[in-house]
């Protein structure tokens, strides 16, 4: 008998679900979605909590192996899921891949996800400074990009899809991707 597919506790219009919702696929992980309520809080619950203290999507669940934060679950499912290919095991393109999973973390956050943050859900920033930083990454992100074709390396990595999601959805924060 086969274990339980993976269970991946998500949000629909979050970033960051978006790219572990990739992963699995690239990945071809079977695997069951549980929409968390973010708007209704249920990401605050105990019951939730107890996944992930810091209350926030997405989150997986690999049979007992529970794993919150979104390139932590990339790193995981490409070690756990035989997607060496995306994860580059030589110190060179492992700094190369950490370095943009960093920037997913940093930057991307600060930049276009906050401005769909303000497109979307209406919140509290500063829309000119958001987008400021938004295309200060973009250009740096155009630049790299125009090595390879790859953020880290010549082929694409997590680094790639750990940045993709929020990329992909700047115009929905009025980050235009007209002049990259």
């Amino acid at each position: 008998m086969s274990a339980a597919p993976l269970t991946f506790y998500s949000f629909p219009l979050s970033g960051h679900s978006h790219r572990v919702a990739l992963m699995l696929s690239l990945l071809d992980v079977p695997h069951r979605n549980v929409e968390v309520d973010l708007r209704s809080g249920a990401q605050k619950r105990p019951e939730f909590l107890a996944l992930n203290a810091f209350g926030q999507v997405p989150v997986i669940d690999d049979n007992g192996v529970v794993v919150a934060d979104s390139t932590a679950i990339l790193v995981y499912l490409c070690k756990r899921y035989n997607g060496q290919a995306w994860l580059p095991e030589d110190a060179v393109g492992a700094a190369a891949v950490q370095r943009w999973l960093s920037a997913a973390s940093g930057p991307l956050v600060a930049g276009p996800a906050a401005a769909r943050l303000v497109t979307v859900f209406g919140a509290p920033y500063d829309v000119p400074a958001t987008l400021a930083r938004a295309h200060a990454l973009l250009a740096v992100m155009e630049r790299e990009l125009a090595a390879t074709g790859y953020l880290a390396g010549a082929a694409p990595t997590l680094a790639d899809v750990a940045c993709y999601t929020y990329v992909a959805h700047a115009p929905g924060g009025n980050g235009s991707l007209a002049a990259y």
